[in-house]
């Protein structure tokens, strides 16, 4: 028995080495991947999904900047807005309402009142590694940025100024263009922050010409013409109004973000993460819908119907309204 299971162990032996010599002795190499493959840059702009000119890439060298601008009456007249892909609107102290606008396709010399940034901007700006530009910000926010790995360029770097003309609270101002030399990125476009469709993609909706959307202590107040929505309680100067294709409202949750402002009013923070109810606004009509973000980095998805809705191709203003909150459709 032990010669005939020496002499198998030797066939088989044998057999082993005369098929690695047949196979020169090289392991199985993995085919090469093409290059052409899942690499070309999609020829839109992320945050609009508009189509660029033939040849044009969106891949930029600076990151997508967000610009915090004040949203009461002192901000009068708010600079830069025109010029903003895509704009969020938050609840703040008081019930009162901040700007989070996203700049990528254009930066503009001059955006403001520049102001702190809040828990809530976690949420808006990781989907796309946005940079917060801001005054500043509360210990324990700026603890919850750096925690979260939310990258931030406040009022004492090179780019910001204070306009003499307005109050001290609301007089910081900061040009884009110097704020994206210093933050240079390799030339890489991030992702999409919508999943963008044309209006035919869209579900039938009902008639939505004007509406509110009342945060507490603040309404935001939209009428639908020419085309696209216009905020009716804009505080943009003349000519720099944010041109909204779309109006997205988001219900959150906001809680008690744990401290207080100067003149102790709580500030909130608003949770953009997890799943809710949202109402889509376009063309005149709007859409009832459900939102799902899952994380502070994960990528929004709309749902209407059972069926997936996409956001039309343009600039979006997004309403991340309180549940709180109310939306009121005006005959």
């Amino acid at each position: 028995m032990r010669s005939r299971s020496l002499g198998l162990t030797a066939a088989l032996l044998s057999a082993a080495l005369l098929l690695t010599g047949c196979g020169g002795g090289d392991e199985k190499k993995e085919p090469k991947a093409d290059p052409t493959v899942e690499s070309a840059v999609p020829d839109t702009w992320p945050l609009t999904g508009e189509e660029l000119p033939e040849g044009k890439s969106a891949a930029r060298n600076h990151p997508v900047l967000v610009a915090k601008i004040d949203n009461t009456s002192s901000a009068s007249p708010q600079v830069g807005l025109g010029k903003a892909d895509l704009v969020f609107e938050e609840m703040v102290e008081g019930r009162m309402t901040r700007l989070a606008a996203f700049f990528y396709s254009q930066l503009p010399k001059e955006v403001g009142p520049v102001r702190s940034m809040r828990g809530t901007d976690i949420d808006i700006v990781s989907p796309v590694d946005g940079i917060l530009v801001t005054s500043g910000a509360a210990p324990i926010t700026k603890d919850r940025l750096a925690r979260a790995g939310v990258t931030f360029i406040e009022e004492g770097a090179e780019g910001f100024r204070r306009d003499p003309s307005r109050s001290q609270t609301y007089s910081v101002m900061a040009d884009l263009k110097v704020l994206g030399k210093s933050k240079k990125v390799d030339e890489v476009r991030p992702d999409d922050y919508f999943v963008f469709g044309a209006p035919e993609d869209l579900p039938a909706g009902k008639p939505a010409k004007a509406f509110d959307v009342d945060f507490g202590n603040h309404t935001t107040s939209w009428s639908f013409a020419n085309g696209s929505y216009v905020n009716e309680t804009s505080l943009a100067g003349q000519g720099d109004e944010f041109p909204a294709t779309n109006v997205l409202v988001i219900r959150v949750k906001a809680s008690y973000a744990g401290y207080e402002d100067l003149a102790n009013n709580r500030v909130y923070d608003s949770k953009f993460h997890g799943k809710g109810k949202a109402q889509l606004f376009h063309g005149g009509q709007v859409i009832d819908a459900t939102w799902r973000k899952d994380g502070p980095n994960g990528a929004l998805t709309l749902q209407a119907g059972g069926a997936e809705l996409k956001v039309p191709v343009g600039r979006t203003w997004v309403e991340l309204l309180p549940e709180e909150g109310s939306v009121a459709l005006k005959r």
